[in-house]
């Protein structure tokens, strides 16, 4: 083989070498493919970075092409993306990107759901909405408190039962009012009989019409966790966005607050999701029927139920979700009513 002949093999071989990784590199910024693009804003992208990937359904469908910072304090940031046309099928107006990081401190991107069978689809150019990144400082911060506050119930746990070893002792011993009434047996006798009825009270009120549905699926054991994020009234002013349902569609039984169809729920909860919003309040009401006590309870109990689904199932800061039982309401439909009312964060004034 003459060395001219080797020559241009080598040649040959190479520029095939450099054509095939320029193809393999252009693959995977879409550079040979059909694209169309697609816009999401977020108010912090959480160092992600133009070429990162961008996955729908966990494959990698696309990149970002740049990421625009906002020209105005009250703007977000903006990212472009560039899709493949095959994905038209599934990206649809309802779709919500959100920044991911591969494990904890892997590269972000940005994954895209799925939208809705009966949602429009989406055009060149569309901006879809987003949902906020889960920043891992925001995760060590609430490990952090979270041991906190396991040390500090430790350290009452230890004064407890330092507390109650001295108590014992006193009552064991006479000492005191207390260890006087305890070694009295006609009084040891009546107060045995009162827890007794006290135990029979609380267990005829376990099998109450509403709290039975609470204390079988729900956990609570007392009602006042039905109050835990209540509020008094409804604050004033006009809310932002009203979300409305049909109490009937939403809970299994008339006189229940277990959930039978929590998804419907799910227009609310991206909503809350992807605005920022200055309070959001979960009201139930019921109709014109029954007793005024137990409608009253029930709807606590609704509203409490819709506020857990909504926080658990949706990235929302749920120290501004509350609740409000609001009982009757001549203008609830039959079986009563549920509606999530969001009101805007308040503007600054200069």
């Amino acid at each position: 083989m003459s060395r001219a002949l080797r020559l241009g093999i080598f040649i040959a071989a190479t520029l095939a070498i450099f054509a095939a990784g320029l193809f393999w590199i252009g693959s995977g910024q879409l550079r040979f493919t059909e694209t169309y693009r697609l816009n999401a804003d977020f108010q912090n992208v959480a160092g992600l970075t133009p070429g990162a990937s961008v996955r729908v359904g966990g494959l990698h469908e696309g990149v970002v092409h740049r990421i625009v910072l906002p020209t105005r304090p009250d703007q977000k940031v903006r990212v472009e993306m560039d899709l493949r046309g095959a994905t038209h099928s599934v990206i649809k107006k309802d779709s919500i990107a959100t920044i991911e990081t591969e494990g904890l401190i892997g590269d972000e991107y940005v994954e895209i759901t799925f939208g809705s069978v009966d949602a429009a689809a989406v055009k060149n150019g569309d901006t879809i909405g987003s949902a906020p990144p889960l920043q891992i400082s925001d995760v060590v911060k609430k490990a952090d408190n979270l041991l906190d506050s396991a040390q500090g119930m430790m350290q009452n746990v230890d004064l407890t039962a330092d507390n109650l070893k001295s108590i014992s002792s006193k009552l064991n011993s006479g000492q005191g009012s207390a260890g006087a009434l305890i070694n009295s047996r006609a009084l040891y006798n009546h107060i045995n009989d009162a827890a007794a009825n006290l135990q029979e009270d609380t267990e005829a009120m376990k099998h109450n019409f509403l709290l039975r549905g609470f204390f079988k699926n729900r956990g609570y054991e007392d009602s006042t966790e039905l109050k835990r994020n209540a509020i008094a009234e409804l604050p004033s002013g006009t809310p932002e966005k009203l979300f409305s349902y049909r109490a009937a569609k939403l809970f299994d039984k008339a006189d229940s607050a277990k959930l039978k169809d929590g998804k419907a729920l799910e227009d609310a909860g991206k909503f809350l999701e992807s605005n920022a919003f200055r309070l959001a309040v979960v009201a139930a009401y019921s109709d014109m029927k029954g007793d005024s006590g137990q409608d009253t309870q029930l709807d606590q109990a609704r509203a409490a139920v819709a506020r857990d689904y909504l926080v658990q199932h949706f990235k929302i800061d749920d120290t501004h979700v509350k609740t409000i039982g609001m009982g009757k309401s001549s203008d609830a439909p039959d079986g009563g009513a549920l509606q999530v009312l969001v009101y805007s964060p308040a503007k600054s004034t200069r």
